[in-house]
């Protein structure tokens, strides 16, 4: 159960508004949703367990102002065939190694992947299944509520505004993990026309990450892997 916060532990971080424009983009930007992924030299575009090449979401650069993560690169994919929810793998009171590579059952494997980069460049191919739209961050000062709980939207920085009771997980490497980020419930993710249906979607042509619940980033302020990205999920 969430406890009572009194306004005195009320506090006050930076985040940033995350809103998506409305005009199909015809170069590579940064800031996106679908697009041209900015993925490091050595990362491969990452596949689902089932061998599909995962969709890329969003992308954006992460203001310097995000303590911790501050000028990294930020990118979440996730399996258009396989729609669902994560389970947290365990190991000691801990997140398993190699948690973004661990089983999701009923699945022997993830279906989505986070990634973390510091030297991201364009690849030459735009994702093919999400329209490729611009994404712009507006600052603003998240002011928790009476709860603790920061502002709802999709933004990134500040406080979660947790549906359910807060969750929080230690990192295989020892380190606890970090807010980052947030994508509100039931947010939709325009599709190209033409493009297979997601199962369990609301729409025919959009398409949802987790099932569309709540998202939340927690990341590993350590940097210990690229992938060292939790998305919890709640409604």
């Amino acid at each position: 159960m969430v406890e009572h916060a009194t306004d005195e532990m009320q506090v006050a971080l930076p985040a940033h508004e995350i809103e998506v424009g409305t005009e199909l983009l015809s170069r590579p930007v940064r800031n996106s949703v679908g697009g041209w992924p900015f993925l490091d030299e050595a990362q491969e575009w990452p596949e689902c367990f089932c061998g599909e090449r995962m969709a890329m979401f969003f992308q954006l650069d992460l203001p310097a102002d995000l303590e911790s993560f501050g000028g990294d690169h930020l990118l979440v994919f996730h399996c258009r065939a396989h729609n669902d929810a994560t389970d947290p793998p365990w190991d000691g009171g801990q997140l398993a190694q190699r948690y973004w590579d661990a089983p999701q059952p009923p699945y022997p494997g993830p279906f989505w992947r986070v990634v973390l980069q510091c030297n991201a460049v364009a690849r030459a191919e735009v994702e093919p299944a999400v329209r490729a739209l611009q994404l712009s961050l507006r600052a603003f000062a998240d002011i928790t509520d009476r709860f603790g709980r920061g502002a709802y939207g999709f933004k990134v920085g500040g406080t979660p505004s947790w549906a359910q009771d807060p969750e929080y997980y230690t990192c295989a490497c020892g380190t606890d993990l970090v807010y980052l980020c947030q994508v509100p419930e039931g947010m939709d993710f325009a599709a190209h026309p033409g493009q297979p249906e997601q199962p369990y979607s609301v729409g025919a042509d959009t398409y949802n990450l987790f099932l569309g619940n709540e998202v939340y980033l927690l990341a590993c302020p350590a940097h210990c892997d690229p992938a060292a990205v939790w998305p919890v999920n709640q409604n």
